[in-house]
């Protein structure tokens, strides 16, 4: 069984494809979307707005990750899952969260060779995200406002104590 997702700004064309599918294949209906990819979906139809969250993904996720508790698991330290955190980092970072962008650019740089302290910025990061799953993005009708945030860290890579942020000219809206 395969499931297909149908969207599209005039419900009127998104029935009448429903209609051809119909014909031609047999399919059921299961109504809005509430979820996908792991991403909760939810509409305010009189606000005109759409939320996306990983709020379930992240849990789920977040279970899997968790700091060692005894010397045992100490010891294992070089089997540490960094790489696969990551990952489901930048899974967040690109569906939902464009907060976590930079934080997860740093981490990233050290998928080759991470350390204990950079395993420690990832497991900040994932306490972070338990903290703010039920942060979403809503889409909805209006005036966008750009708006955007610039901390300026001077030597913020403590391995070359060069700046990790940058002069950018941003395009005029």
């Amino acid at each position: 069984m395969d499931d297909m997702l149908i969207a599209g700004s005039s419900m009127m064309e998104i029935n009448n494809l429903k209609t051809r599918f119909s014909a031609a294949f047999e399919m059921k209906d299961l109504g809005p979307t509430k979820q996908i990819f792991g991403m909760k979906i939810s509409r305010d139809r009189s606000a005109e707005t759409l939320n996306q969250s990983q709020e379930l993904y992240t849990e789920n996720v977040l279970s899997r990750f968790r700091s060692p508790k005894t010397v045992e698991e100490h010891d294992n330290m070089a089997l540490v899952p960094y790489a696969s955190a990551v990952c489901r980092l930048m899974y967040d970072m690109v569906c939902t969260r464009p907060d976590i962008a930079h934080a997860v650019g740093v981490v990233s740089t050290y998928m080759a060779n991470p350390g204990k302290e950079h395993w420690e910025a990832v497991k900040w990061l994932l306490r972070y995200r338990r903290g703010t799953s039920n942060t979403s993005l809503c889409f909805g009708k209006g005036k966008v406002t750009l708006q955007g945030f610039v901390d300026a860290d001077l030597g913020g890579d403590v391995d070359s104590s060069k700046s990790t942020s940058s002069h950018r000219q941003w395009p005029k809206i």
